[in-house]
C-alpha cells in the first residue's frame, strides 16, 4: 500500500514542480535556471521540516510522512535537471553561471533545510 501513497504523492510533487518551476522561469527569464533552483530549495526546506516533524511527533503518521517525503518531494525535486542545466551552461562555456547555479544549488538547499529543521524544531521542540 505504501507503494501507492508513494506514487500518487509522486504525481503531484511532479506536478506541482512542472507548475512552479514555469512560473519561476516565466518571470525570472531564460538565461539562468532559475525555476529549478527554486523548486530544489523549496524542496529542501519543505522535506526536512515534514522529517523533523514527522519523526519527533505524532503530527504525521508514518504512512503519510513516506507519502510525503519519498512521494510529493521526490517527485518535486530535480536533481537530474539541475545536472543537465549545469553541464548545459559549461558546454556553452557560460562558467560564471555554471558556476553560480552550483553554489546557489548546493548553499540554498543546506539553508533551506537548515531552516526547514528550525521550523520544525520550533513547532514541535528538540525531541530527542
Amino acid at each position: 500500500m505504501n507503494s501507492l501513497y508513494v506514487g500518487i504523492g509522486g504525481a503531484i510533487g511532479s506536478v506541482a514542480r512542472y507548475h512552479l518551476e514555469g512560473w519561476v522561469q516565466a518571470r525570472l527569464g531564460p538565461q539562468f535556471p532559475f525555476g529549478t533552483l527554486a523548486v530544489n530549495v523549496l524542496g529542501s526546506f519543505l522535506l526536512a521540516l515534514v522529517m523533523f516533524v514527522g519523526l519527533r511527533t505524532e503530527a504525521i503518521p508514518p504512512t503519510v510522512r513516506i507519502a510525503l517525503s519519498t512521494g510529493v518531494m521526490g517527485g518535486f525535486t530535480t536533481y537530474s535537471t539541475f545536472n543537465y542545466e549545469t553541464l548545459q551552461l559549461a558546454q556553452d562555456g557560460a562558467w560564471a553561471l555554471c558556476a553560480l547555479n552550483i553554489a546557489a544549488t548546493v548553499a540554498g538547499c543546506l539553508a533551506a533545510g537548515a531552516l526547514g529543521w528550525a521550523c520544525g524544531r520550533f513547532l514541535v521542540g528538540p525531541g530527542q
